[in-house]
């Protein structure tokens, strides 16, 4: 190992998807077609009118410039707008930051909240770019277990027990990356009172949000006066508008947590790019319909992918499943969950992640990410499962 490298970043593993993306250069051709449930990105492209408005953009000298560091005012006063309508929020532009992607809103968060030696109470299973940058950072995260009874549900009291003085903030990403579920709002509201309670942070990953069945509002918290003292919101536009490559997201909180953010932002990226944030107006300001259809078509996958999955016959086990995902428990005793996706990809051709890069004790499990294959395609899928030799 180089004697360059920091002992913090040798430790954390390499990012899983490209991890199992280079298992295909072994995979024996069978001829059949790569079935990709791997990755969660939208099969579909970006609305038309999106596009067209996009392709006038880029001749205005203005867009190769920089922003102001939390985005221009005009897109964070159409966020507001947005915001109005999916949370009754009355959010003001300086609670918003717009970054680049949600996972640079959650190092923001990072930043500001902890130092090394901090702890972040961790609800499993987590998406792994979080727990990989609380590793590289020197966090401690305390983690709360998967409870397959529950479908991936935190239970609130296994989560404060958590808590200690070093506590910053508790991490919960809903709807769940890796598992698909959705977190009531009821749920929501005692996991706030607990952060209150602790003089801590709620910190809520809700890149999913406009995949919740009938367009449901996700929570209450941002009517809640007091919101911004205990409440941080990771967000991103990447799946809601299919504009995963513009890297489109955003960081919600206070204004002080982020005029201190900000300090952060302007050594960590500077700005959003332009041309993303003139997107993320255009989708808030015209495309509410769209994602709405959108919004029902991932629906009608969920609902077709989980009867087809557990018709009778099928070894693998649906643990979990909602919004792109299931959570599936594999059938190959003794194994790993790298063994059983690499069995998988082999075998079947089928792509999918390891239980564990989503946290201890779960080598038993498998994400896949239905959303980005098609209506079609899902029995098919589902039959090669099916076809496995244990």
């Amino acid at each position: 190992m180089s004697m360059l490298l920091s002992p913090l970043i040798a430790n954390v593993h390499f990012p899983p998807i490209s991890e199992v993306k280079r298992w295909l250069a072994d995979r024996p051709d069978d001829g059949r077609e790569l079935i990709d449930l791997c990755q969660a990105v939208p099969d579909y492209p970006p609305a038309p009118e999106m596009t067209a408005y996009l392709a006038t953009l880029p001749a205005d000298p203005l867009m190769s410039k920089y922003s102001p560091d939390e985005g221009l005012p005009e897109v964070r006063t159409a966020l507001c707008g947005y915001y109005a309508r999916k949370y009754g929020a009355a959010l003001s532009p300086d609670n918003v930051c717009l970054t680049i992607g949600a996972s640079q809103a959650f190092w923001l968060a990072l930043v500001t909240l902890c130092r090394a030696g901090d702890e972040i109470v961790v609800q499993t299973p987590y998406y792994f770019d979080h727990a990989m940058a609380l590793d590289i950072l020197g966090i401690q995260g305390r983690y709360a277990p998967f409870v397959e009874s529950r479908g991936g549900l935190p239970d609130p009291a296994q989560i404060e027990r958590l808590i200690t003085d070093k506590t910053r903030a508790i991490l919960v990403v809903t709807p769940s990356n890796p598992t698909g579920a959705i977190v009531p709002p009821d749920t929501v509201r005692e996991l706030f009172d607990i952060a209150r309670r602790h003089g801590i942070a709620l910190l809520l990953d809700e890149t999913y949000n406009e995949f919740i069945p009938g367009g449901l509002r996700p929570h209450g918290l941002f009517t809640d006066p007091a919101w911004g003292d205990h409440f941080v919101q990771l967000a991103s536009f990447g799946k809601t508008y299919a504009l995963t490559g513009y890297r489109a997201g955003m960081l919600v909180a206070s204004a002080d947590f982020i005029h201190q953010a900000l300090k952060a932002q302007d050594s960590m990226a500077v700005c959003q790019p332009r041309i993303t944030q003139h997107a993320v107006r255009f989708g808030v300001e015209h495309l509410d319909r769209w994602v709405a259809d959108n919004r029902e078509m991932m629906s009608r996958r969920h609902d077709l992918f989980r009867a087809e999955f557990t018709r009778p016959g099928n070894r693998f086990h649906l643990a979990a499943s909602g919004a792109f995902f299931a959570w599936v428990r594999h059938p190959f005793t003794g194994c790993s969950g790298r063994q059983a996706a690499k069995r998988l990809v082999d075998e079947a051709a089928i792509l999918s992640l390891p239980g564990e890069v989503f946290g201890p004790g779960l080598e038993g499990y498998l994400r896949l990410a239905f959303g980005n294959i098609r209506e079609e395609t899902i029995p098919e899928a589902v039959q090669r499962f099916r076809e496995m030799k244990i």
